[in-house]
Protein backbone atom coordinates (compact mmCIF):
# COMPACT_ATOMS: atom_id res chain seq x y z
CA UNK A 1 0.00 0.00 0.00
CA UNK A 2 1.30 3.03 -0.80
CA UNK A 3 0.92 6.17 1.25
CA UNK A 4 -1.09 8.84 -0.19
CA UNK A 5 0.51 12.79 -0.81
CA UNK A 6 -0.51 15.40 1.48
CA UNK A 7 -3.40 17.37 0.53
CA UNK A 8 -2.62 20.47 -1.34
CA UNK A 9 -5.85 22.26 -0.83
CA UNK A 10 -8.97 22.28 1.91
CA UNK A 11 -11.29 21.27 0.01
CA UNK A 12 -8.99 17.92 -1.26
CA UNK A 13 -8.23 17.29 2.73
CA UNK A 14 -11.92 17.58 3.41
CA UNK A 15 -12.63 15.12 0.79
CA UNK A 16 -10.22 12.85 1.89
CA UNK A 17 -12.13 11.84 5.09
CA UNK A 18 -15.13 9.89 5.60
CA UNK A 19 -18.62 11.67 4.55
CA UNK A 20 -19.34 11.44 8.53
CA UNK A 21 -16.46 13.32 9.25
CA UNK A 22 -16.44 15.89 6.06
CA UNK A 23 -19.71 17.24 7.81
CA UNK A 24 -18.35 18.17 10.94
CA UNK A 25 -15.06 19.31 8.98
CA UNK A 26 -16.83 21.93 6.99
CA UNK A 27 -18.97 23.06 10.41
CA UNK A 28 -15.21 24.00 11.85
CA UNK A 29 -14.32 26.04 8.46
CA UNK A 30 -17.65 27.59 7.83
CA UNK A 31 -17.53 28.28 12.01
CA UNK A 32 -14.02 29.95 11.24
CA UNK A 33 -14.75 31.82 8.20
CA UNK A 34 -17.96 33.43 9.36
CA UNK A 35 -15.93 35.09 12.60
CA UNK A 36 -12.48 35.74 10.06
CA UNK A 37 -14.26 35.81 6.50
CA UNK A 38 -11.12 38.14 5.55
CA UNK A 39 -8.53 35.43 6.58
CA UNK A 40 -6.46 33.31 4.31
CA UNK A 41 -7.38 29.26 4.30
CA UNK A 42 -5.03 27.30 3.40
CA UNK A 43 -2.97 23.73 4.52
CA UNK A 44 -0.09 24.35 6.59
CA UNK A 45 1.41 21.60 9.01
CA UNK A 46 -0.58 18.96 6.61
CA UNK A 47 -3.65 20.76 7.56
CA UNK A 48 -6.54 23.38 6.94
CA UNK A 49 -5.82 26.37 8.76
CA UNK A 50 -6.31 30.07 8.37
CA UNK A 51 -4.22 32.98 8.71
CA UNK A 52 -4.94 36.78 9.55
CA UNK A 53 -2.21 39.23 10.47
CA UNK A 54 -0.11 35.73 10.97
CA UNK A 55 -1.56 32.07 12.17
CA UNK A 56 -4.69 32.15 12.75
CA UNK A 57 -5.85 28.93 13.92
CA UNK A 58 -5.36 25.05 12.62
CA UNK A 59 -8.13 22.31 11.95
CA UNK A 60 -8.06 18.70 11.35
CA UNK A 61 -9.59 15.05 11.75
CA UNK A 62 -8.27 11.77 13.08
CA UNK A 63 -9.37 8.64 14.16
CA UNK A 64 -11.13 9.71 16.96
CA UNK A 65 -11.67 13.26 17.40
CA UNK A 66 -11.07 16.62 15.29
CA UNK A 67 -8.49 18.35 16.33
CA UNK A 68 -8.27 22.74 16.71
CA UNK A 69 -5.47 24.08 17.02
CA UNK A 70 -5.54 27.60 18.28
CA UNK A 71 -2.53 28.81 19.88
CA UNK A 72 -1.46 27.69 23.73
CA UNK A 73 -3.04 31.25 24.70
CA UNK A 74 -5.76 30.90 23.70
CA UNK A 75 -6.28 27.46 25.38
CA UNK A 76 -5.48 29.03 28.68
CA UNK A 77 -7.44 32.02 28.19
CA UNK A 78 -10.42 29.41 27.46
CA UNK A 79 -9.37 26.47 30.06
CA UNK A 80 -12.70 26.93 32.15
CA UNK A 81 -14.95 26.42 28.77
CA UNK A 82 -12.85 23.48 28.11
CA UNK A 83 -12.90 21.39 30.52
CA UNK A 84 -15.18 18.94 28.65
CA UNK A 85 -13.07 18.46 25.96
CA UNK A 86 -9.29 16.79 26.00
CA UNK A 87 -6.49 19.49 25.56
CA UNK A 88 -3.12 20.35 25.56
CA UNK A 89 -0.44 22.82 25.26
CA UNK A 90 -1.67 23.72 21.77
CA UNK A 91 -4.79 21.30 21.21
CA UNK A 92 -7.96 21.05 21.65
CA UNK A 93 -9.84 17.53 20.94
CA UNK A 94 -13.53 17.31 19.85
CA UNK A 95 -14.77 13.65 19.99
CA UNK A 96 -15.96 12.71 16.16
CA UNK A 97 -19.30 11.27 18.08
CA UNK A 98 -20.43 14.37 20.00
CA UNK A 99 -21.45 17.64 18.26
CA UNK A 100 -19.21 20.42 17.81
CA UNK A 101 -19.03 23.41 19.98
CA UNK A 102 -19.67 25.86 17.39
CA UNK A 103 -20.41 28.70 19.70
CA UNK A 104 -17.02 27.94 21.49
CA UNK A 105 -14.98 27.61 18.61
CA UNK A 106 -16.29 30.85 17.62
CA UNK A 107 -15.29 32.52 20.59
CA UNK A 108 -11.89 31.17 20.40
CA UNK A 109 -11.31 32.18 16.75
CA UNK A 110 -12.32 35.70 17.72
CA UNK A 111 -10.46 35.77 21.12
CA UNK A 112 -7.37 34.63 18.36
CA UNK A 113 -8.30 37.16 15.99
CA UNK A 114 -7.95 40.35 18.03
CA UNK A 115 -4.91 38.81 19.62
CA UNK A 116 -3.27 38.89 16.24
CA UNK A 117 -4.48 42.41 15.46
CA UNK A 118 -3.37 43.40 18.63
CA UNK A 119 0.40 42.16 18.09
CA UNK A 120 0.01 43.49 14.25
CA UNK A 121 -0.43 46.86 15.82
CA UNK A 122 1.98 46.53 18.47
CA UNK A 123 4.59 45.82 15.47
CA UNK A 124 3.28 48.60 12.93
CA UNK A 125 3.58 51.27 16.04
CA UNK A 126 7.35 49.96 16.97
CA UNK A 127 8.06 50.23 13.34
CA UNK A 128 7.23 53.61 12.78
CA UNK A 129 9.91 55.05 15.73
Amino acid sequence: MTKQAPAITVDEYISRQPEAVQKGLEQMRQTIRKVAPAAEEGISYGMPGFKDDGSLVWYAAFKNHYGLYPHAKAIEVFKEKLTAYEVSKGAIRFHLNKPLPLKLIAEIVRFRLNENKTKAATRSKTRKV
